[in-house]
């Protein structure tokens, strides 16, 4: 099992390293025991955050509601709560 992932029951915690500032948003593979994200958003008044938040939602097919950032705001490296997701995390990762 992956390290940048926990799953518990119908939720999904990740940890993320973020790359704002990026030529297109897009899974730039493993970085340590996160999963390196790139962002096209820049990181000025949370819309890295925002962007981030939009990106995960799509990627594992739920409403942007049932996206939580819990950890980082500030940081590039950042923790989310995916809720309810029938996505496998690693699944994203190989595609």
């Amino acid at each position: 099992m992956a390290d940048w992932y926990r799953r518990d029951g119908e939720n999904i915690t990740l940890t993320l390293h973020v790359q704002p500032g990026a030529k297109r948003s897009e899974i730039a593979g493993l970085h340590g025991d996160a999963l390196k994200i790139r962002l096209a958003a820049p990181p000025i008044e949370g819309r890295a955050n925002e962007a981030l938040l939009k990106f995960i939602a799509k990627l594992f097919d739920v409403p942007l509601r049932q996206v939580e950032l819990k950890r980082g705001e500030q940081s590039r490296h950042k923790v989310i709560l995916v809720q309810r997701s029938r996505v496998e995390p690693d699944s994203i990762v190989a595609a």
